[in-house]
């Protein structure tokens, strides 16, 4: 073998070799690469949720919180085209500006308190198969299951509600009314109380049949021809009487929230303005009245009295 041949295989070998421990340096540098990665993935990941979540906080606003007393808080928003076209047919009735506005100082406790008890002796004689009850004082019907019973009709229920506790119904009406009459400018005696005014009692029981799914966003004026204003009387406190069923309008930029507070009052227009939903009650009992009106004679109700009976 000449030299030159034994040169040419000691060279090839230690390429060889270097080859060799050239892979054997990069297998480590892999290892030490795959804990990179998967905490770069997991960085990313994470800024991605903390965006998420900063995203959701400006989505969502409160409105009112179940922890302060407000005298008064209100927002304008643009009237629907649909409403002002309606509304403006009733003389006196078209409002100043349609909004929404919360107060804690028109219904005081006591009423609340009284208004509940109503509440929960005419309901506790029915109850839905589903999460929502509801009781009307003026037509009499009550939940019972998957339909509706009239409280005038049973005997059992015979002269259930006093003389004393529809005078009770009718003075926290009458707060009302003259309230939404001073806050949208529009004469009292041109809006008349109006069907549906009802009690409520929703649970976290599983909806049952469509009257017990209550959280789909809707528009009242769309779901109740009658309805011109809208107002709601919350009767328990959320956080303390139950979780969950905050009422929630749904705005362009974001939705905002108003946490039910005993004798706490709510009152808006009711069209497309005001698209609105209440969330699902999660645990607990939330209690609340809609008290509605209108402008149009045509759909006027007298208040419920003793009288409904006969």
């Amino acid at each position: 073998m000449s030299d030159k041949t034994v040169k040419r295989r000691v060279k090839d070998n230690n390429l060889q070799k270097n080859e060799s421990s050239e892979t054997v340096k990069e297998t480590p540098s892999l290892k030490k690469g795959l804990p990179l990665r998967i905490l770069s993935r997991v960085v990313v990941i994470f800024s991605l949720l903390t965006i998420v979540y900063f995203f959701k906080s400006e989505v969502v606003k409160t409105f009112a919180k179940q922890s302060e007393i407000l005298p008064g808080k209100g927002e304008i928003v643009e009237c629907s085209q649909e409403y002002m076209k309606e509304v403006n047919k009733y003389e006196g009735c078209f409002p100043r500006k349609c909004k929404r506005f919360v107060t804690d100082k028109v219904v005081s406790l006591r009423e609340a308190e009284a208004l509940l008890i109503i509440a929960k002796k005419g309901l506790k004689f029915g109850g839905s198969s589903g999460g929502a009850s509801i009781l009307d004082l003026h037509s009499g019907a009550l939940s019972k299951g998957q339909y509706f019973i009239n409280i005038y009709k049973i005997d059992t229920m015979k002269n259930l509600f006093t003389e004393d506790e529809f005078n009770t119904f009718r003075v926290v009406k009458e707060k009302i009314k003259y309230t939404i009459a001073h806050h949208f400018g529009v004469l009292p005696d041109k809006i008349y109380l109006t069907h549906p005014t009802f009690f409520s009692e929703i649970t976290p029981k599983k909806a049952v049949s469509v009257h017990d799914e209550y959280w789909h966003p809707h528009v009242d004026k769309e779901t109740y021809k009658s309805f011109h204003y809208t107002s709601l009387l919350y009767l328990s406190d959320y956080s303390i009487d139950f979780e969950g069923g905050r009422f929630v309008f749904i705005d362009e930029k974001w939705n905002k929230t108003i946490e039910p507070r005993k004798g706490r009052l709510s009152m808006f227009t009711s069209g497309g303005e005001n698209l609105h939903y209440v969330e699902k009650v999660t645990s607990g009992i939330r209690y609340a009245m809609t008290i509605s009106f209108t402008c149009d004679t045509q759909f006027a109700i007298g208040d419920p009295n003793i009288d409904k009976y006969n």
